[in-house]
């Protein structure tokens, strides 16, 4: 299995994710918003990398715990983005959760009526998430784990 098709498995086994093609590259989504994006030799960078949406803090956290394994992306990281180097060692359970932290961040910020228009099953029935998302911390038990590798 190559690496976009393993990003592809763990992205569209999430509930609502669907795949589009934007800006010549597969992205994940969850109802309107993007969660993940497969970057193959992004502008020449020699690797190929999955930029995730994440919540504020994990970025740092993990580039800083990592830089073997997470960059800041292009574009996206001034958002809170990180990137992760798929061919660097990571294993797929530590990239599975990082996916699954990245879908739960942008999928609470919607509406389970956003989420279910795209014509898949809503995430949740809750009501919409609050206009200023709260401050989660990064999983340390993912940080713990990618310092064991």
């Amino acid at each position: 299995m190559n690496l976009l098709e393993r990003v592809r498995k763990i992205c569209l086994a999430l509930p609502g994710a669907y795949e589009k093609v934007a800006w010549s590259a597969p992205t994940f989504r969850v109802g309107e918003r993007q969660f993940a994006m497969f970057a193959d030799d992004h502008h020449g960078v020699g690797f190929a990398g999955l930029w995730l949406a994440m919540p504020e803090g994990a970025q740092e956290e993990l580039v800083a715990s990592a830089p073997a394994h997470f960059y800041v992306p292009p574009y996206v990281g001034k958002g809170g983005w990180v990137g992760i180097r798929l061919e660097s060692g990571l294993s797929s359970d530590v990239i599975a959760g990082l996916v699954r932290d990245g879908y739960a961040y942008v999928a609470s910020r919607q509406s389970a009526k956003k989420i279910a228009a795209k014509g898949a099953k809503p995430v949740s029935e809750k009501k919409p998430a609050r206009a200023r998302p709260r401050k989660r911390p990064v999983r340390s038990s993912l940080v713990a784990e990618v310092e064991l590798k």
